[in-house]
């Protein structure tokens, strides 16, 4: 059974009163934009896709500008529209059911990360592919430290206030454990600037992300520990004119669901030449290269 880091019904809560407020989401449409130049490189028709998870329309539209047939939109709350509300631990939909399944912010709050995959794996068809963006490596890591040095400072403890994030390293391999061929991870950092760390935790409380660690701490946030939070985001984390900065690392992933036609791996000692060889034939070469140049 999976460790519980989230508390899985309270984060849905929150996302769901955030979207009766009026969700946060330029990160989601950052993503979509990535998402469409992603689409573009591969040279296929898909002739159904489920938006896994996606809070808002940017990444339906998305796949209907890239020539998707029919799109099945699943949020992972209510008050999001969509076809159908689902949970990513628990996929409703039966093995092999979509060409192309996209997940854009929003497998980021499960505890079973490799289950999820392994569900997404599942319901594609062969051939199909799988696209998920969520947030990874240093995401937030200002206000990770902002936060630990105040805590120290105003209670003497540190209690768990920012979530923890994928490593991109270890993404390729969770898709190949899934059962994913061709599996490929890769990271963008976006750099988002405010006028005051108060303006990041707002725009937290309005994408629904706020805390929901199942080991954070019941009692409410004190005031004196914000405040010097605060204090210390801006003497750490401010640029000249004031602002200062809140990184978010965008790890993308990609894999296909197996097929007899994609490109396979070599049988091991089916190689042609051993690699001794092939590295002195490369050195030679370059060898050469160098030599011309002069």
């Amino acid at each position: 059974m999976a460790h519980l880091v989230f508390d899985r019904p309270l984060l849905r809560r929150r996302i769901t009163r955030a979207a009766r407020a009026g969700l946060a989401d330029f990160l989601v449409d950052q993503a979509a934009e990535e998402l469409a130049l992603r689409l573009s490189a591969v040279n296929r028709r898909f002739d159904c896709a489920l938006d896994l998870g996606g809070p808002g329309e940017q990444v339906r539209r998305t796949l209907f500008d890239h020539g998707v047939g029919r799109v099945v939109r699943a949020p992972v709350a209510c008050g999001l529209g969509g076809d159908v509300v689902v949970d990513e631990e628990a996929l409703p939909f039966a093995p092999e059911s979509f060409d192309l399944v996209v997940g854009v912010m929003s497998l980021q709050g499960v505890n079973d990360l490799p289950g999820a995959l392994a569900q997404i794996r599942r319901i594609l068809k062969p051939d199909g592919l799988f696209i998920g963006c969520l947030p990874g490596g240093a995401t937030l890591s200002e206000l990770r430290q902002a936060f630990t040095r105040a805590e120290a400072e105003t209670t003497g403890g540190v209690s768990p206030r920012v979530a923890p994030f994928a490593d991109v390293r270890d993404m390729g391999a969770l898709l190949q454990r899934a059962g994913f061929a061709l599996p490929v991870a890769d990271l963008e950092t976006l750099t988002v600037r405010y006028a005051h760390p108060l303006r990041l935790l707002a725009d937290l409380r309005a994408m629904g992300v706020a805390n929901a660690l199942a080991d954070r701490r019941r009692a409410p946030l004190r005031r004196d520990t914000l405040l010097r939070m605060c204090e210390a985001y801006v003497e750490r984390f401010s640029d000249p004119d004031g602002r200062v900065r809140a990184t978010f690392d965008m790890v993308w992933l990609s894999g296909w669901a197996p097929h007899a036609s994609q490109q396979q791996p070599l049988r091991p000692g089916s190689a042609k030449m051993r690699m001794i060889d092939a590295l002195r034939v490369d050195a030679a070469i370059m060898a050469k290269a160098d030599g011309g140049g002069r």
